[in-house]
């Protein structure tokens, strides 16, 4: 004889304890909501901040902090750096296996934007990146704008002194007043495609013109107008950070080496992201850890609200038992219940942590300039899979309990 359906009476249950079943949900939810954003927000700020920095392969620095100089030049989070020696452009101008070696000069803005002196071979990366629109700087007065700076082609920007960011805060640099506008304005050439970093809100502009403004020499001879390299090392000024394209990984360990000295400071920006990421190692496995005490945690609270709950059904177990359903028969519908609950919860739990991953990553985005890129991998899955196997077991016990409950206590309870 087979035996009969338990899911009628399955879902019966479910409708008439649905305070019962929502709770249980949503503890199992929040548990692995918690894990999920945090695995998969960790990853993706790895996978960001490091896409963020491929357009950089070495930076050279003034002597000082190599994670300032990295936060400062890759994700333009600027701060008042130490000005490395003009000789030092000059010699990696011309040093061999160098493709490009391109001043960073910043210290201005417009509405809000970074305002960056630089060669155009910095600003098409080598010859790499064609522009969306219009044409690189060739000359003096001529601006090259990210892909997310609000200035159409033809446009004319008027810089103004200082470090600006998006909530107003300015640094005065060098003694300037950091709201007084430079007389000169940029005319608007050109604009680059997205990168999906911070870079997409500078204005890039000829070093040559940042120097003049804040008066210092324009790294050239007198009456010499062309721009970029090569240069007049007895009159260039210091810049801020040089990024160095190297034409070969050899040439890029040799020229880190070379420029490892006590005037100046030469790096990767993976050795700096490498420091970060074992930070942010660290702080993901406590939150791993918290989590995993949450789920814990949750796990015995659910465990305790399916028992009291079952415990205060069990007479009507002993009638299902009394009117012939089997002990396996009253064990399935309190297992599959059980396992339903945790299974919608964990499923829910997923897609509420992906959902806040998601939203997270928007909002890093917005602060830091670069995108997120906000997934679920293996390891969120592995952790929703390790929660619902504990849940499938857990499952087991207020089952068995009514297993092994007798009709007669079942019935006087």
């Amino acid at each position: 004889m087979p035996l009969p359906n338990p899911l009628p009476v399955v879902w019966a249950d479910l409708r008439r304890n649905r305070l019962l079943g929502a709770v249980t949900v949503l503890l199992v939810a929040l548990a692995v909501a918690v894990g999920v954003a945090v695995i998969s927000q960790e990853r993706a700020l790895r996978q960001g901040s490091a896409r963020a920095a491929d357009d950089f392969d070495l930076i050279v620095g003034a002597p000082g902090s190599p994670t300032q100089l990295v936060l400062s030049t890759v994700y333009l989070q600027l701060q008042a750096l130490p000005l490395l020696d003009g000789a030092v452009l000059a010699r990696a101008a011309s040093a061999p296996g160098v493709a490009y070696a391109a001043p960073i000069a910043f210290g201005d803005h417009w509405q809000g934007h970074p305002v960056i002196g630089t060669v155009a071979a910095f600003a098409s990366r080598g010859g790499t990146l064609a522009p969306a629109e219009g044409r690189l700087f060739q000359r003096r007065g001529e601006a090259v704008v990210g892909a997310a700076v609000p200035a159409a082609l033809g446009a004319a920007l008027r810089p103004a002194h200082g470090l600006h960011d998006e909530d107003g805060d300015e640094d005065e640099h060098a003694g300037h007043d950091p709201h007084h506008a430079h007389d000169l304005s940029y005319t608007v050439v050109g604009r680059l495609p997205p990168r999906h970093n911070a870079w997409d809100r500078a204005i890039l502009v000829p070093v040559e013109d940042v120097w003049a403004l804040h008066g210092l020499p324009g790294g050239h001879a007198d009456g010499d107008d062309h721009l970029g390299p090569p240069w007049a090392a007895e009159r260039l000024p210091g810049v801020p950070a040089l990024a160095i394209k190297p034409a070969s990984v050899a040439a890029a360990y040799t020229l880190r080496g070379q420029f490892r000295t006590p005037q100046s400071v030469a790096l990767f920006p993976a050795e700096v992201l490498n420091e970060l990421y074992v930070l942010l190692g660290n702080v993901r496995d406590l939150m791993a850890l918290l989590a995993l005490a949450t789920q814990v945690l949750v796990v015995a609270a659910v465990l305790v609200v399916l028992l009291v709950g079952f415990l205060a059904r069990q007479r009507q177990f002993a009638v299902l038992r009394a009117i012939g359903a089997g002990r396996g028969y009253v064990f399935a519908v309190v297992w599959i219940e059980v396992a339903a609950l945790i299974l919608a919860g964990a499923l829910a739990g997923a897609a509420l942590g992906y959902a806040g991953s998601l939203g997270l990553s928007a909002w890093l985005a917005q602060r830091t300039g670069f995108a997120l890129p906000a997934t679920l991998g293996a390891a969120e899955l592995r952790l929703v899979a390790g929660l619902v196997v504990a849940g499938l077991l857990i499952a087991l016990l207020p089952a068995a309990q009514a297993f092994r409950r007798p009709i007669a206590a079942g019935l006087r309870g």
